[in-house]
Parts: structure tokens; C-alpha cells; sequence
């Protein structure tokens, strides 16, 4: 595995394990990562990827990286709750067709690529800006760890026509996740509008988004409330730790002495519903 590292990830690495320094990139443009799973059933999940470049005009995407926030979410998949979404308490039945689930800002795609995996009952979309070597290894990393016949890859960017995102889901998908895609704060718009164009308008639908608190605070509460100006109401926002068990609530406000070394060691993972479903369930 280490043969493929970039020289700077194994910096990295090493300032953790030295200093207790928490990276919020894993790994780097054109590098190749293994992540591994146990599962909670038995066994592990084992994915090879490749961490995607950009054109030089679309660096500003930041999408040539592997990031923390993005591997937590893939460690708490248990967190959406795939197994028992929608699923009706007396009965046991689920819906009369396959979960549809969607990653927005997938980049690698590490979680998606790990639920088609896992999952083999969950239809998933990966998406990411259309940018040729960006989708590129995105694909690849879909073909790579062969869940190509579960999992979609569509370019899409924020707020444009859906259609292709959509496909053949023209209600929307029941589950949307993604991993640091609220830093720049000017994307906002863009990215609610295309949440609320995806998302299935129905009560049971969610939004699960993992975001790192390196661009501060402020950044993300005001997205939180642009959503809720748009029609999504948060049903939870919790501050968790990328390698402890505390859990604390969201807050705007800084806890203690806060510095950019603590800002490393949390992510907010917040979950958003439909305000006023319209959909039926």
C-alpha cells in the first residue's frame, strides 16, 4: 500500500501519529488509497481508489483530495440506517422498489463506492462536477472495486438541470449524502437547489451531510439556515469526534479555546428533512 503514497501523505501521516496533528486530507491528487471496513455483520469491506486530479481551470474546487470528513462518513455508514430506511415497524416490509441513494460532491467517492459495496439492495448515484479527469477516476474507481452494475456516475453541477442526475428516479432519491461540500459559502445556493431538486418530497427522505469546521463556523449555519429558508427543516446537527467518542451538540458557538487544531478533530454531521413533505411515503 505505501508504495503509492505521495511523499506528502506519508508527512501526514506521520505529523498524526508524532504530534497528534488531525489532517482534514487523507490523501492527494493522483495517489492511490485502501480503506478498509469491518462490518458490523462479520467480515470487511476493502476499497482500492485513486484520488482524482482537476483541470488546472477547476482547482478551485478543491476536489483533488481524499478528506477526513469523507472517510468518517464511510466509517458511520451505519449512521443512515440503509437497513431499516422506510421499513414498516409491524409488518417488516419495505418499499416496493430499491433504495435509491445519491452522493453529491463524491470526488473519489469513497462512501458511495462503499455503500454499492455493502449495500447490494441500494441503487447509488455518484456525482461531481463535470470535469473531465474528475470523472475520469471517479469511474474508474466505481469499475475498480466492481460495483458498476449498482452504481451510477453522473457530472453534474449544482443548481443545473437535474434530468441526468435524476435518470430513471423521477421522484427523487430517498437518501442524499455528502462529505465537505459546504466550505464555500457562494456554492450555497447552488448546492440547495439542487438538493431540493433531488430529494425524493417525501416525509421519510433525508439529507446527511459531514462537514469539517476548517472554514469556520459561521460557514455552516449559514447554510443551515439558507436550507431552512428553502423548505428544509434540520432534525438533527451534532458535532462528533474523527477519533474519540464524544459527541456534542452543534453549536455557533466557539467551545473553550478553540483553535484550528481543535477545529480538526470534529466534524458536524447534520441530518435535513422536508419542512412540509408533498411526496406520499
Amino acid at each position: 500500500m505505501y508504495d503509492d503514497l505521495d511523499p506528502t501523505d506519508i508527512f501526514s501521516s506521520s505529523l498524526e501519529t508524532l504530534y497528534d496533528h488531525h489532517p482534514v486530507t487523507v490523501a492527494s491528487a493522483g495517489s492511490a488509497y485502501e480503506y478498509n471496513l469491518k462490518l458490523t455483520s462479520g467480515g470487511n469491506a476493502n476499497l482500492q481508489i485513486t484520488t482524482p486530479d482537476t483541470l488546472p481551470a477547476n482547482w478551485f474546487l478543491h476536489a483533488s483530495d481524499i478528506w477526513a470528513s469523507s472517510c468518517f462518513l464511510a466509517d458511520h455508514i451505519s449512521e443512515l440506517e440503509l437497513d431499516t430506511f422506510n421499513v414498516d415497524p409491524v409488518t417488516g416490509r419495505g418499499p416496493d422498489r430499491r433504495l435509491r441513494l445519491l452522493e453529491l460532491g463524491a470526488a473519489a467517492g469513497l462512501p458511495g463506492i462503499l455503500i454499492a459495496k455493502t449495500h447490494g439492495d441500494v441503487d447509488v448515484t455518484v456525482s461531481d462536477y463535470p470535469d473531465k479527469l474528475l470523472m475520469e477516476t471517479l469511474a474508474r474507481n466505481v469499475r475498480l472495486n466492481c460495483v458498476d452494475h449498482s452504481c451510477r456516475v453522473v457530472a453534474h453541477a449544482w443548481g443545473s438541470d437535474p434530468a441526468a442526475l435524476l435518470g430513471n428516479a423521477d421522484e427523487g432519491f430517498d437518501i442524499i449524502i455528502a462529505a465537505d461540500t459546504l466550505w464555500n459559502s457562494s456554492l450555497h445556493a447552488a448546492f440547495i437547489k439542487t438538493l431540493i431538486k433531488a430529494l425524493n418530497p417525501a416525509s421519510s427522505a433525508r439529507v446527511h451531510l459531514v462537514a469539517g469546521l476548517h472554514t469556520g463556523r459561521y460557514t455552516i449555519q449559514s447554510f443551515l439556515n439558507a436550507a431552512q429558508e428553502a423548505g428544509f427543516q434540520v432534525e438533527s446537527a451534532c458535532e462528533m469526534e474523527i477519533k474519540g467518542p464524544r459527541v456534542r451538540v452543534w453549536s455557533i458557538e466557539v467551545f473553550g479555546d478553540e483553535d484550528d487544531s481543535d477545529r480538526r478533530r470534529w466534524v458536524v454531521w447534520m441530518v435535513l428533512r422536508w419542512k412540509t413533505p408533498t411526496g406520499i411515503d
